[in-house]
């Protein structure tokens, strides 16, 4: 049954009351705190309608109701408007992210300042090497017998490997190397690298075969094989700041759940574009998380989808302002890493 806009209006004022007040919401209250335009009466006779479609619930006997992850849906679904930033948040954003020195500031710096303004638990995906582009690839000798290969993302994100050579190389083939590879790679998608680099031993000259076969084994892994996909936390604490109905009494599952990179990385590392996703209770996937909500996007510089950032908490969140935030943070990142 489809509902109509009053009983949608109590919806609404239900979950922003009892996220405010982490306390059940009753009718007289509704009419009081809400211009509803109705009688107490009228608005126990939509919280009974609203309650039997599943959207609201009544916690114990003699309360008022709460919502259920139904009724955040639909408020999520329905919501008229996203909480704007104010002007002295926009700034804060924009005076905490500009500081940053390198892609490991921007990154801390960001899940930190997430933390913060929403007080959820923040977490930040480092921009994923499968969607970065080469933009400089450097080999410093070490000895005659090592070289450092050192990687540079567009994104800023820096790779290094040891490269142990079969034989001496001088310095001027360390230079001749170095080009070499530079030319073939540099401005390439890392996953459009491997037949490029299957060619470098091919093209170059016989005398510098033998050392770009190592080379080239180790490109490939570096480049392609090794995805090492890095996580930033912050803001765990905040999830004690919740009343005993959050998370079902415990949050033993929730921070088991937190320490598994692979399970943070499914949470917020696939967003294929900046729209925002909201994951309500029992649609995570995750058992751990049936009684969290995530708010989470995509980020990166222009058009292109480098990595995901995002905020866990309790279903009783507030959403608009949440997802004010995450879109806000998302974009100012984006921003700096087009400047980098």
């Amino acid at each position: 049954m489809g509902l109509d806009d009053r009983k949608l209006a109590v919806l609404r004022a239900i979950v922003e009351d009892y996220v405010a007040t982490q306390e059940p919401v009753g009718s007289k209250a509704l009419v009081e705190r809400h211009q509803l335009g109705v009688s107490p009466a009228t608005v126990r006779n939509d919280m009974a309608v609203l309650e039997e479609e599943g959207y609201i619930r009544q916690p114990h006997t003699s309360a008022g109701r709460v919502p259920t992850d139904r009724g955040y849906r639909l408020f999520v679904d329905r919501l008229s408007r996203v909480k704007p930033l104010s002007p002295a948040e926009r700034r804060a954003i924009e005076r905490f992210l500009v500081g940053a020195v390198d892609l490991d500031d921007v990154v801390h710096r960001t899940v930190r300042l997430l933390a913060q303004l929403t007080r959820q638990v923040a977490v930040v995906q480092y921009p994923s090497l499968a969607r970065s582009s080469v933009r400089h690839l450097e080999l410093v000798p070490i000895s005659t017998t090592r070289l450092m290969l050192v990687m540079i993302a567009d994104t800023g994100r820096v790779e290094q490997r040891l490269v142990e050579l079969p034989a001496p190389v001088p310095a001027d083939d360390v230079t001749d190397l170095r080009q070499l590879v530079n030319e073939k790679l540099v401005g390439t998608r890392l996953s459009d690298t491997p037949p490029l680099v299957q060619t470098l031993v091919d093209e170059s000259a016989p005398h510098l075969r033998p050392a770009m076969t190592t080379l080239s084994t180790v490109l490939l892994e570096t480049l392609v094989e090794r995805h090492e996909e890095r996580i930033a936390l912050a803001g765990t604490a905040n999830l004690t700041r919740g009343g005993l109905l959050d998370f079902q009494g415990s949050l033993r599952p929730i921070l088991e759940a937190l320490e598994e990179e692979v399970v943070l990385l499914k949470l917020i590392g696939e967003a294929e574009t900046s729209t925002t996703r909201v994951l309500i209770g029992d649609e995570n996937e995750i058992d751990n998380l049936r009684a969290a909500s995530v708010v989470s996007t995509g980020y990166g510089p222009g058009a292109t989808i480098v990595g995901g950032l995002g905020v866990l908490g309790p279903t009783r969140m507030d959403y608009p302002g949440n997802i004010a935030t995450v879109r806000a943070v998302a974009r100012y990142v984006g921003e700096l890493l087009a400047q980098n």
